[in-house]
């Protein structure tokens, strides 16, 4: 009898891991060769995957999942996890390639004389400080030297509201989803390669412009939210919002 249970409960096991796991390939929807290193999101579960070399993946998720799927040069896409999709496996899905308009670039020199005290003088320096608070995670980006650097980071920090609150207290789901952001290498991996803040957008439910308020609000630079990386806004973020919690409990 203890054999039987123990083989229903292995076999009922399998079926669950089975249903848990989508499969697919990912296509160039102009000739259909398949595209590797595609960056696939579950953006339910917070679970990221890979294309191999022959444009195929498999990733955890269950039905009416959404995955996000990007990859430089093409549009990124969502597409929802269906019963049938775990009925029958693998699923074709194919990216359209984008087209991009070269803006003109202007690039300034610097003229060099070749004297360390007059060219030191001529070279643009860009300080942005950093101000560290006892018993919080990280320091403060207070932006560029000013004489109320100091006092504005403090400022922000003793008002909850400076720290966008509406953002934050409005989506605490989709703000616990930061650590499990984190924690993901395929995610963490995507996000070191992209500057355009889609993947973020999509996970957290916040649009550009509310990712610049929390940034600005943390008194993170003008310099650092054009420059950052998405993983490099992403740690910004948590940080941000950690430090948010702990006012929100004292």
């Amino acid at each position: 009898m203890k054999q039987t249970l123990l083989l229903f409960f292995m076999l009922f096991t399998a079926m669950v891991s089975a249903q848990d796991v989508v499969t697919g390939t990912v296509m160039n929807a102009a000739n259909d060769n398949p595209i590797e290193n595609v960056h696939i999101v579950n953006l339910n579960q917070v679970k990221g995957a890979v294309t191999n070399e022959d444009g195929e993946f498999e990733l955890q998720a269950t039905v009416n999942d959404t995955l996000y799927f990007s990859y430089l040069g093409f549009r990124s896409i969502r597409v929802r996890v269906t019963n049938d999709w775990l009925k029958y496996g693998n699923v074709k899905v194919k990216m359209t390639e984008l087209g991009f308009a070269l803006e003109e670039v202007t690039v300034n020199t610097v003229n060099l004389t070749g004297y360390l005290e007059i060219d030191a003088k001529n070279i643009p320096i860009y300080e942005n400080y950093r101000y560290s608070i006892s018993g919080l995670n990280t320091g403060y980006e207070g932006g560029d030297t000013s004489p109320n650097a100091v006092t504005k980071a403090i400022r922000s920090l003793s008002n909850p509201a400076d720290l966008v609150y509406n953002i934050f207290g409005n989506r605490p789901r989709q703000m616990k989803k930061l650590r499990q952001m984190k924690q993901d290498e395929n995610i963490r991996n995507l996000l070191r390669n992209k500057f355009d803040r889609e993947t973020l957008m999509a996970l957290l439910q916040v649009n550009k412009a509310e990712i610049n308020e929390i940034l600005n609000n943390c008194n993170y630079s003008e310099d650092f939210m054009k420059s950052a990386n998405d993983l490099q806004i992403l740690d910004a973020i948590s940080s941000c919002y950690e430090e948010y919690k702990v006012l929100q409990k004292n």
